[in-house]
C-alpha cells in the first residue's frame, strides 16, 4: 500500500540503487526516439553528482554542487542550436520563509491572474482557501468536502486552474476524485471571494480501478485549452496497461477546448492515431502526474511523473508540439525498461534520479518573478520523502541541474503568485515562499 500521500506510488519492492548517474542521448538519438528537432528537446539528461542523507532538519541551502565529475557535457553542435539560458544562483543566499499555517493536507496553489494578488490553496478533504497578505481567510473559497473522497492517502480534491478571462468569466476548474474514488473535472463559478458550490458543471467523469495513481494537474496553456495530468489507474506497474493503451484515458495528458463545445471542443493539433478513439487525449505513457505547470514566458510544459520503485523524472514538452507523442510508461521508468523492450518512439526525460535521493517527485515551475531577479529562468522541484529541492537553468539542454535546498518538509506542490514568485507547501499545513535571507 502507498504511504506517501498524497503523491502517487505503489512502494512494494522498494530497492535504492544507491548510485547516482548521469546521461548523455545524442542529438541523433533525440531526433530518431523522440520526433522533435534538437532545438526543441535536450541533449542531455543530468544528475547532481552527491547524493543526499535523510533530512530531518529545518530549511537550510546546500553549496552549489561543483559541476564535474558525474556531468556530461552537450556538445558544441547542440549548444549553439539552443537559446540563451538561465543560470542557478548560490542558494547559501536564499531560504524558504513561512507565508502560511493551518492547512489541511495542501495539495495545490495557484493564482486567478486577476489583479487581486490573491493565493489559492487547495486542501486535499475539499475546500480551497484564500491566502491574502500573509493572511489565511478563515472562510473558504469553495468548500466541497461532503463531494469529495479523501479516504486514501492519493485520492481528495487534487488540482486547480483558473479560466484564462477569469475576471470576466468567475470560471474556475477543479480535479477531484468523489466519494467512490473516481475523478471529476469539474467547472464552478465565484464571485469575490466566494465560489458557488451548486454552481459545478461536470466536463469530464473518468472511472478509476484502484485508490493511488489519479495524477490531479491541471493548467492552461498558452492557446487557452486545458490540460489535463491522469495517472495510470493505479496499484503498481501498470497491472492493466493502461498508460500504453489508446483506448482509457488512464495514463495520459488530456487537452480541451473548454470555450470550444459543451461541455468541450477537441483542439485540432491534438489530433493523431492514438486520438482516434478519445479525441482528448495528447499524450500517453504517463505513471502518475503529480504537479503540471506550463513557463508563463515560454509556453513550455513541465511535468514531474512519479516513478515505480527505482527512478522518478522531469517531463518537457516544448511550446506548439502537436499531439502524439508517448512518455514511455509502463514500457519504460524514465529511460530504463520496465516492462518487455523499450519503446524507440518514446519522449525521454530531461532529468530522472534514482531512490537514492527520494521516492516521489514534485512538480514545480519555472520562476517568473521581479524580486529575485538571479532566479529568472529557473525551474525548481522537490521530492515529497526526502524534502531535497532541485533547480534546472532553462532551456533543458546545457544548464545544469542542481541540488539547492534541504528542507526537511514533505513538499506537495509548488506554486507561484501573480508576480511569478514561487512557493511550495509542507504537506503538514505551511505554506513557504522562497525569499533572499
Amino acid at each position: 500500500m502507498n504511504t506517501f500521500p498524497p503523491l502517487l506510488r505503489n512502494l512494494k519492492n522498494n530497492k535504492p540503487l544507491f548510485i547516482l548517474t548521469a546521461w548523455l542521448v545524442s542529438a541523433t538519438v533525440l531526433i530518431s526516439a523522440c520526433s522533435p528537432s534538437s532545438a526543441e528537446l535536450p541533449a542531455v539528461i543530468r544528475l547532481t553528482p552527491e547524493s543526499a542523507a535523510p533530512v530531518t532538519t529545518a530549511a537550510t541551502s546546500l553549496p552549489p554542487t561543483p559541476m564535474t565529475a558525474g556531468i556530461v557535457t552537450a556538445t558544441a553542435e547542440n549548444r549553439t542550436t539552443q537559446p540563451a539560458g538561465s543560470t542557478i544562483p548560490d542558494p547559501a543566499a536564499y531560504t524558504w520563509t513561512k507565508v502560511a499555517s493551518g492547512l489541511d493536507r495542501p495539495t495545490d496553489i495557484q493564482s486567478a491572474r486577476d489583479g487581486s494578488d490573491r493565493l489559492f490553496v487547495l486542501e486535499q478533504p475539499g475546500r480551497i482557501r484564500i491566502v491574502q497578505e500573509g493572511v489565511l481567510l478563515p472562510t473558504p473559497f469553495l468548500d466541497i468536502t461532503e463531494r469529495v473522497g479523501s479516504d486514501a492517502f492519493e485520492r481528495g480534491l487534487l488540482g486547480l486552474a483558473f479560466h484564462p478571462r477569469f475576471g470576466q468569466t468567475g470560471y474556475f476548474y477543479v480535479n477531484y476524485t468523489d466519494k467512490d474514488g473516481n475523478t471529476h473535472i469539474a467547472r464552478f463559478t465565484s464571485s469575490g471571494d466566494m465560489a458557488d458550490p451548486a454552481s459545478e458543471k461536470l466536463i469530464l467523469f473518468v472511472e478509476q480501478p484502484f485508490d493511488n495513481h489519479n495524477g490531479g494537474g491541471l493548467a492552461f496553456d498558452s492557446a487557452g485549452m486545458l490540460v489535463i495530468g491522469l495517472g495510470d489507474g493505479g496499484s503498481g506497474g501498470d497491472p492493466d496497461g493502461n498508460g500504453q493503451s489508446v483506448g482509457t484515458l488512464l495514463g495520459k495528458l488530456l487537452r480541451v477546448d473548454v470555450d470550444g463545445g459543451d461541455p468541450y471542443g477537441i483542439p485540432t493539433d491534438n489530433l493523431s492515431p492514438m486520438s482516434s478513439v478519445h479525441p482528448e487525449i495528447w499524450a500517453l505513457g504517463l505513471r502518475n502526474p503529480w504537479r503540471l505547470s506550463f513557463d508563463r514566458e515560454t509556453g513550455d510544459l513541465w511535468i514531474g511523473d512519479v516513478g515505480q520503485s527505482k527512478w522518478e523524472e522531469v517531463n518537457f514538452v516544448p511550446e506548439g508540439k502537436a499531439g502524439g507523442f508517448n512518455f514511455g510508461w509502463n514500457k519504460m521508468e524514465g529511460t530504463h525498461s520496465y516492462e518487455g523492450d523499450a519503446l524507440a518512439e518514446s519522449m525521454p526525460p530531461v532529468v530522472e534520479y534514482s531512490h537514492t535521493l527520494g521516492c516521489s517527485i514534485t512538480g514545480g515551475h519555472v520562476y517568473r518573478g521581479a524580486a529575485l531577479p538571479e532566479w529568472q529562468g529557473v525551474y525548481l522541484f522537490g521530492d515529497f520523502c526526502s524534502g531535497i529541492i532541485w533547480g534546472i537553468a532553462t532551456p533543458p539542454s546545457d544548464g545544469s541541474v542542481v541540488e539547492l535546498f534541504k528542507t526537511g518538509f514533505r513538499i506537495s506542490t509548488f506554486g507561484m503568485d501573480e508576480a511569478g514568485e514561487m512557493y511550495l507547501a509542507h504537506y503538514d499545513g505551511d505554506i513557504y515562499k522562497l525569499t533572499k535571507k
